[in-house]
């Protein structure tokens, strides 16, 4: 397990854990798809990649704003 996931300051950073989870899950896809880590990765894995990002302020988790054309009415 990486050290950082245990910290607090990684989930004070993106808002709670299950922010934190959706990021990370989300980032973990697009690394998959091709896309370029925004730190050096050289010898990390995937998950300290993605860590590493959040912790340097180069990934935010975006949320749909309440009352978007994208969203269905309930």
């Amino acid at each position: 397990m990486i050290e950082a996931l245990r910290n607090d300051e990684i989930m004070d950073k993106v808002g709670g854990r299950f922010k934190l989870c959706a990021l990370i899950q989300r980032r973990w896809l697009q690394l998959m798809q091709g896309s370029r880590p925004m730190v050096e990765s050289k010898g990390l894995t995937e998950m300290e990649v993605i860590t590493r990002e959040i912790l340097e302020g180069k990934i935010e988790l975006e949320l749909p704003e309440e009352g978007s054309e994208n969203e269905e009415p309930a």
